[in-house]
Parts: structure tokens; C-alpha cells; sequence
């Protein structure tokens, strides 16, 4: 029988879930939860450039010991992104030009314009950087399983640097059991 739509769409039959009543026994369970926070420093060449960073957070989550759970990677620079993808080079290549096909290093920017204008601390004009990373983002959350981040057999994770050559910190926080 066909069942009358609302106007939240068609009625749908609804699960039903029962929970066990949770006894406290008074004992305190101790937590399996471990937390690890680890800053990566990464010198960059260039920009546009993608440097992979997968095996330095395997290597972190290994250290803590982290079994199930979760790595947060996450750029400290607004000039620098956390992607996954495919690390094929020509494909690397073909992103780089991307980048610079969608925002130019060469367009006018008023933030080269007025931030850069008066700069002292060796600072270029950099606002391409700036809409780049808007696009693309400053973090990657990646689950992690039985000790491995759970990537399909291409992906990889990379820091990309959208300005220019220079030192980058990569704040990788862990999760889990």
C-alpha cells in the first residue's frame, strides 16, 4: 500500500535502535584515548610546489602508537595548503598550472598593492598565494586504521607551498587508540 506523501516528501518507515540501560559499577574504566600533537618543519623550493608529507604523519601516528583514529593535518601559513592527491608528476605538474591559470601570480591585487607596499621585512607581493590557499584549503582530516592512514592505493598528502621558497610548519594532531 502506498503510503501518503507530507510535504517533507514521502513518509518513510523508521528504524528502530534499543540501547541497554548503562549500569555505573563505580569502577573508573581508564581511558585507551591517546592525543599527539607534532609540528613537521618543511623547507620549500618554490611555489606553486607539492611536497609530500604522507610518510612523516604515518611515521608520527606509528610514534604514538596510534592504532584506530584520526590524523588532522593542518597548515600554520596562509600561503600554503594541505591537499590529498595522486602523486604522479605530471599530474603534480598539470595542478601547478592550474593553480596559476585560476589566480595569476601576475594579476593586481590590492593586497600587493597596500599590504606589501611598505613592507620591511623582505616580504614580495603575495596575494596570489592568498586567494590560492582560499581554494584549496588549510587542512585534511585522514582516518587512520590498524595503524595506517586509510588511503586508497594513489593518494598522498601534501603540503602545498603557494608563495614562495622558504621554511613551513605542518601541525599534525592524532586521535585515537
Amino acid at each position: 500500500m502506498r503510503q501518503p506523501a507530507s510535504r517533507n516528501g514521502p513518509r518513510r518507515n523508521r528504524a528502530t535502535v534499543e540501547m541497554e540501560p548503562r549500569v555505573d559499577s563505580g569502577i573508573k574504566e581508564e581511558s585507551r584515548m591517546k592525543f599527539l600533537s607534532r609540528t613537521l618543519e618543511v623547507r620549500t623550493e618554490r611555489g606553486p610546489q607539492f611536497v609530500d608529507i604522507t610518510d612523516d604523519v604515518e611515521n608520527a601516528a606509528r610514534e604514538c602508537g596510534l592504532y584506530n583514529g584520526f590524523a588532522v593535518v593542518f597548515s600554520k601559513h596562509t600561503t600554503a595548503a594541505i591537499r590529498i592527491n595522486e602523486a604522479e608528476p605530471h599530474l603534480i605538474a598539470d595542478m601547478e598550472q592550474m593553480l596559476e591559470n585560476v589566480v595569476p601570480a601576475g594579476h593586481e591585487y590590492a593586497h600587493n598593492k597596500y599590504a606589501h607596499a611598505f613592507s620591511t621585512n623582505g616580504e614580495r607581493p603575495n596575494g596570489h598565494s592568498h586567494c590560492q590557499q582560499l581554494l584549496l584549503g588549510a587542512s585534511e582530516s585522514v582516518p587512520i586504521v590498524e595503524g595506517h592512514l586509510a588511503f586508497g592505493p594513489w593518494q598522498r598528502l601534501f603540503l602545498v607551498e603557494l608563495d614562495h621558497g622558504r621554511d613551513r610548519e605542518v601541525v599534525v594532531h592524532l586521535i585515537g587508540e
